[in-house]
């Protein structure tokens, strides 16, 4: 079998895995309206929608931190999406974007939102690896 052979199999197998529906996207910054006192989520830009499979990455080794007034737990998972996934021209997977689960076979995925920490790329891949926090 040649390498290209190869790596179709391993790709068609690591989609065959991706039972998750995730959606990556980056979003402006808040606005704080000094009047009302609120504040405004900024604009969501969903760069994709499609299957994927997220995967915790070294549980027991998740790191407290304080954030603002409370404590919260960083837990690293694995994004995976199919190798061919395109972004819109000119755009790339940034640090800070975030990852949310939209649909799981496993119910306490659906809804998390991770952050972005950086993503893998590669020729001879079988996904496209995104690593991931979740800040909660």
């Amino acid at each position: 079998m040649s390498v290209d052979g190869a790596l179709a199999a391993g790709r068609a197998a690591a989609n065959a895995r991706m039972r998750d529906t995730v959606r990556l996207y980056s979003q402006a910054d808040d606005v704080f309206d000094r009047t009302t006192g609120t504040t405004t989520p900024g604009a969501q830009t969903t760069l994709y929608t499609g299957m994927g499979r997220v995967k915790s990455v070294a549980q027991a080794s998740g790191e407290d931190v304080q954030a603002s007034d409370r404590e919260v737990r960083l837990l690293e998972y694995l994004v995976e999406v199919p190798w061919d996934t395109e972004l819109p021209s000119g755009v790339r997977v940034l640090p800070g974007m975030r990852i949310e689960v939209t649909a799981s076979p496993d119910a306490r995925m659906t809804g998390r939102v991770l952050w972005v920490t950086g993503a893998q790329f590669g020729d001879q891949a079988t996904a496209w690896r995104i690593s991931t926090e979740d800040r909660s």
